[in-house]
């Protein structure tokens, strides 16, 4: 009997041990580390090989499949391969299954969770299914909102709480019903503090997200709180590695030519490391053929832009590309070439950002833009401004026969001005521009409001940017309508008291 029961309680005591042993963990070791920072730099096979070594190391490591998750992010983030989303699309939901399995007392768990969910969104968004990308980014919201309530001095929270704060707070019009339904809000000036925190934070894991803590800060910066040349000030302090960390090379060039610093961009482009150990981005070739567009180097430009339209498996900014690639032709006479890129816009692609409803309309119109205001539009948006000024010079409005080309041209001289810091006159020509195009349903009039709200704003005259960013808001059926809505809803918000 006495032996039936030490047996009884020694079995007892195998199977607690050995439950024990299979409770999941989270242990974000050396080899984990090492794989997130290889990924992080879109060294992917490295990583994927090391996320493998982790997963032999402890089977009941869960920070191993976490980062599975990042994998997926870059590989259907960056290609948009509708086939790979197929196949991936179950294990995901596999994934945060498993993730759901691990110590509900870890400061990882909620916060794992809400990465995952995040990360599922970002790729929801670039197939279109945007319901469940919505209901994603609530439950990311909420997770990590209980988290940092629970664990709040867990420093990694402030990277996915910020972040969202930031940009709940900045939802356009359109899609604020949604936000208030699922009770989502948000406030820019509280995300963008624990952003910036954390990325100047000395913590080890502020440190060892350094670099993803990097682009996220540095997007909101500059898109949400216009704060333009702290961005490259960031950047340049830092010291962040342009050359061997292809993530941070591609946010930087991609800033740069939004900023109009071609030669940055080109450099930065041309200086990556081009080993092949690195994940293979046709976007590179996209962002050489916008560099050398804006420059008005056609041929080039339109060769690389070919490339990236031959390589590129998605469905994002296609008729865009194919616009820029038509004008291209058009700039350097090639009539035939120009059609033919024209034709493939009403063919190949979507309609699901404004630069591809915009590419549609722009090709099914059968206009072809005006020579001269087309090559000062592309020097300007290059920087180029004594250019882009030096081929409207002698012009008037009275020299453009149609209604929307006087309306560009005035536009066109307040962007100009506007960037070579000529506020007075950048103002007279935006205001000219909003009067002629108030009612109709190009973009000029409404991108000027904003342009004047922001000029009104960086000289601290918050009443009267105020009142253009509302102007802007206000105006109804236009061109990228959403986008331009952010914009002001994101000045409104930055200027409000």
């Amino acid at each position: 009997m006495i032996n039936k029961i030490t047996s009884t309680f020694c079995f007892l005591l195998i199977s607690l041990f050995a439950h024990a042993q299979a409770e999941k963990v989270y242990e974000f070791n050396s080899t984990c580390q090492q794989a997130y920072q290889e990924i992080i730099k879109l060294k992917v096979a490295s990583g994927v090989a090391l996320i493998e070594k982790a997963k032999q190391q402890n089977p009941d490591n869960i920070i191993p499949y976490y980062l599975d998750s990042y994998v997926d992010l870059i590989s259907l983030f960056f290609s948009e391969d509708a086939a790979d989303y197929a196949i991936k699309k179950p294990k995901i939901e596999e994934r945060i299954k498993l993730l759901e399995q691990g110590q509900q007392n870890s400061p990882f768990y909620r916060y794992c969770l809400s990465m995952a969910y995040l990360q599922k969104a970002f790729i929801e968004i670039k197939f279109v299914e945007t319901w469940r990308a919505s209901w994603d980014v609530r439950k990311a919201f909420l997770l990590i909102k209980e988290n940092k309530k629970i664990f709040p001095t867990f420093a990694p929270n402030d990277l996915i709480y910020g972040g969202l704060q930031s940009v709940i707070a900045t939802i356009p019009s359109g899609y604020s019903f949604f936000a208030s339904f699922v009770g989502l809000s948000g406030s820019i000036d509280e995300g963008m503090k624990l952003l910036k925190g954390f990325a100047n934070s000395s913590d080890p894991y502020a440190k060892l997200m350094s670099s993803e803590s990097a682009f996220i800060y540095c997007y909101l910066l500059y898109n949400i709180e216009n704060k333009k040349p702290e961005v490259f000030t960031f950047i340049q302090n830092k010291k962040l590695d342009l050359v061997n960390n292809y993530l941070l090379a591609y946010m930087t060039a991609n800033l740069a030519i939004t900023d109009k610093q071609l030669a940055m961009a080109e450099k930065i482009i041309n200086n990556r490391n081009k080993s092949p150990e690195y994940y293979n981005l046709p976007i590179w070739d996209y962002e050489m053929g916008y560099i050398k567009l804006y420059h008005l180097d056609v041929q080039e430009a339109a060769k690389y832009l070919e490339s990236y339209l031959a390589s590129f498996k998605g469905k994002f900014y296609i008729k865009d590309t194919y616009l820029k690639l038509s004008w291209c032709y058009y700039l350097a006479g090639n009539t035939r070439a120009a059609e033919n890129a024209r034709a493939n816009i009403l063919k190949k692609g979507a309609t699901d950002t404004d630069a591809d409803k915009q590419a549609l309309k722009d090709a099914k119109s059968g206009i072809w833009p005006n020579m001269l205001l087309l090559k000062s539009r592309m020097l300007s948006d290059g920087g180029y401004y004594a250019e882009a000024l030096a081929i409207l010079n002698g012009k008037s409005i009275n020299s453009f026969a149609t209604d929307e080309e006087k309306l560009e041209y005035v536009y066109r001289l307040g962007r100009i001005y506007d960037d070579m810091h000529k506020n007075e006159e950048a103002i007279q020509y935006y205001n000219t521009a909003i009067s002629i195009g108030v009612n109709r349903r190009e973009y000029y009039a409404a991108r000027a409001a904003l342009q004047i709200g922001e000029i009104y704003e960086r000289q601290g005259k918050k009443k009267e940017a105020l009142a253009f960013f509302q102007k802007c808001l206000d105006m109804k059926d236009h061109e990228y309508k959403n986008s331009l809505d952010q914009k002001a809803k994101t000045g409104i918000e930055r200027c409000g008291d």
